[in-house]
């Protein structure tokens, strides 16, 4: 089978609009969690999140395409075009400039197009306004990479994932397996959310998996601390260029990782509930489809949403994957400072992990002042220079699904 690698990022979070500028702000230890500004959330238990700034679609799309298109798919369209220009593929004026070789779009999303659905509901019962001719294509899940194809001139698979929380990371591991096999030699693919509306965060929070520290927003995101209290939801997209590496050496691209091993399993155990013997061996079945043993694995980039069930999953999966080696491991949590970006968080947090294995840096956690002392993990709260030649990236969701990247240092001999 081929070996792939990634070859560009682009990406719109709380903490950047760009994938540079977030990466800086997660260096800096900046938190991108306030208060809820889209919305009066002030009826809700949980009223922060993770909202991107100065986002300007138009910058990515035309107007039209603004007013028809829910902010996920806009969201993933400026993504997938930024991912372009980082892997140096060019893109025509028109937005229509087929990939070289056979290529894909797969992107993933938890909630679609829900701020659509809830303002057109809202509109037609309180204001009576009709519903638009375009809501339910706005909205569908498979719209972000239906529009970044139309746009970008791609014939070959399109194909919107929706597995929770492991959205992004299952659409990545998906593209990875066709370019592995040959179906593809190239892929756009990653993960969008736009769910900070009353429907998201009212629902989340009734489940009781929000925190309610309304009071400090960037103290809320706590993964692995011992008064943590929940997740902050959070919106933006994150797409990658995942290339055969034959195909990305022939026209010379900058490779920022290798792609080496992808596994998704399911718990088979509870709607909501995690169960730390599944993630391990999606853990330990991502390794052995990268031929890596567990003594080689120098990093992880943890799922980490600051729950009190999940952390404590995760935290049991790791020790029994790697035993007391996980004292050791340099283990990292993007969402402390992102909040939890839902379908998109495990792309970006891939990206993350491919930014780190390239410039040998392990980014911080903030918000860990007291480790739950059951764990015994080696989280790093600062920023940790070391070279890192293998990594995971963990991704778990609602229904029990658990996907597991794992990531080698490229090394051109």
């Amino acid at each position: 089978m081929r070996k792939v690698v990634i070859t560009g990022i682009g990406a719109v979070t709380p903490l950047g609009n760009d994938i540079n500028s977030t990466w800086d702000n997660i260096i800096s230890q900046r938190s991108g969690i306030s208060l809820i500004t889209r919305f009066d959330a002030a009826a809700l238990k949980s009223r922060i999140a993770g909202e991107l700034k100065d986002f300007v679609p138009g910058n990515y799309m035309p107007a039209k395409d603004i007013l028809r298109l829910d902010p996920f798919v806009q969201y993933a369209a400026a993504a997938a075009l930024m991912a372009c220009e980082n892997a140096g593929l060019s893109v025509g004026a028109n937005g229509r400039s087929p990939m070289p070789g056979s290529a894909a779009v797969i992107i993933g999303s938890s909630r679609g197009g829900i701020t659509s659905m809830e303002k057109a509901l809202e509109n037609y019962l309180l204001k009576g306004k009709p519903f638009s001719a375009y809501l339910m294509s706005a909205s569908t899940i498979n719209m972000a990479a239906a529009y970044i194809s139309m746009n970008s001139g791609i014939k070959g698979p399109s194909l919107g994932i929706s597995t929770a929380c492991a959205s992004g990371t299952n659409a990545i591991g998906e593209a990875f397996r066709m370019i592995q096999h040959g179906d593809i030699d190239i892929a756009l693919a990653g993960g969008a959310e736009a769910p900070v509306c009353r429907l998201s965060v009212g629902g989340y929070g009734a489940s009781g998996a929000l925190s309610i520290r309304n009071t400090g927003p960037d103290k809320a995101s706590r993964p692995f601390d011992r008064d943590r209290d929940g997740f902050v939801v959070a919106e933006g997209a994150c797409v990658l260029v995942l290339e055969a590496l034959d195909h990305a050496i022939k026209r010379d691209a900058v490779i920022y990782a290798e792609l080496a091993g992808y596994v998704t399993t399911s718990d088979a155990f509870h709607q909501t509930k995690p169960e730390s013997g599944g993630e391990a061996d999606a853990m330990t079945k991502a390794l052995k489809d990268a031929d890596v043993r567990f003594e080689e694995v120098d990093y992880i980039n943890a799922h980490a949403t600051s729950t009190l069930l999940g952390d404590t999953a995760e935290a049991r999966a790791i020790r029994q994957v790697f035993g007391d080696r996980s004292a050791d491991i340099h283990i990292s949590c993007c969402k402390s400072m992102l909040g939890h970006m839902l379908g998109a968080a495990g792309a970006l947090e891939a990206a993350i992990t491919a930014l780190s294995i390239q410039r040998g840096i392990i980014t911080p956690t903030i918000n860990l002042e007291n480790q739950d002392p059951s764990f015994g993990l080696n989280i790093a709260t600062s920023v940790i220079s070391e070279d890192i030649n293998i990594a995971i990236s963990n991704s778990f969701g609602f229904g029990g699904v658990n996907a597991v990247l794992v990531l080698r240092k490229f090394n051109q001999k």
